[in-house]
């Protein structure tokens, strides 16, 4: 698949989801698929980006990832950036630690997810519980707040 291609179905699949904040949650994985070029990623990891939220929220299943035209790569990650139910933050974050090209795509992602701006509108217990979150996964992960927003990678 052509990144176009990507992009035109994860915004397909994403369609009928919002974030947090009520925004088109097409605008998190355009964030993030900028994210992943600003710091050098490349085409696999863009293409992961469009994706990584897919599987996670049942917008694209496992099975359509494994037939998918993509690199095998991109599945990898795709599949490490891939939250499992009850699952612990350590492991999620060996696993992606363990997944070529995958702390990269999760940097952009964590980068926008923990956006001054974007968490701003959220209601304080909100904003308080998930800016805690994304610094323990910024801590499991070994990347400064600096890095995570791309300004030390």
């Amino acid at each position: 698949m052509t990144l176009l291609e990507v992009e035109t179905l994860a915004r397909e699949a994403h369609a009928a989801q919002s974030d947090k904040a009520g925004r088109p949650y097409a605008e998190h994985l355009r964030a993030v698929a900028e994210g992943v070029r600003a710091r050098g990623g490349d085409e696999e990891q863009i293409a992961a980006a469009w994706l990584h939220d897919a599987v996670e929220d049942d917008a694209l299943s496992e099975e359509w990832l494994r037939g998918a035209a993509l690199t095998d790569r991109t599945k990898d990650v795709v599949r490490a950036l891939t939250k499992r139910p009850g699952e612990p933050p350590e492991e999620y974050a060996a696993r992606i630690l363990a997944t070529p090209g995958a702390l990269l795509v999760k940097e952009a992602d964590l980068a926008h997810n923990a956006d001054p701006a974007r968490l701003a509108v959220l209601d304080e217990a909100t904003r308080a519980r998930l800016e805690r979150k994304y610094a323990h996964m910024r801590s499991l992960l070994g990347l400064t707040a600096e890095e995570a927003r791309g300004e030390g990678s």
